[in-house]
């Protein structure tokens, strides 16, 4: 597995449970190798202009991703996951893409700062 890859994990949901559900490994993170990735959602209504990004299937990367559907790539939805808690890689997104997200992340992290 490696950054920019679009796995499918147990995630935690905001009701405490977990869902198998894909997402996206935007960093591996240092010392036990865990990710950082965020959820990616059929819900369109979830989106959030200049933040996440929607994936469809006119993107060039659309079926490298794996995914079946337009779907949106929350930002907004975070996990840190160990390994164990990835069934395994689908696909993956383009470099440029994978760049924008961490951007937008880095952004927005850094906003006001």
């Amino acid at each position: 597995m490696k950054e920019s890859d679009v796995i499918l994990a147990s995630i935690p949901q905001a009701d405490g449970g977990k869902k198998n559900r894909p997402a996206i490994i935007l960093r591996e993170l240092p010392m036990h190798g865990d990710f950082l990735v965020c959820g990616v959602s059929t819900q369109l209504q979830h989106y959030l202009k200049n933040f996440d990004e929607i994936i469809s299937p006119q993107d060039t990367d659309f079926k490298s991703s794996g995914l079946l559907s337009k779907s949106v790539i929350r930002l907004g939805f975070l996990a840190v996951l160990p390994r164990t808690s990835i069934v395994g890689t689908i696909g993956s997104i383009e470099k440029d893409r994978h760049h924008r997200l961490l951007k937008n992340l880095a952004d927005f992290l850094l906003k006001n700062f």
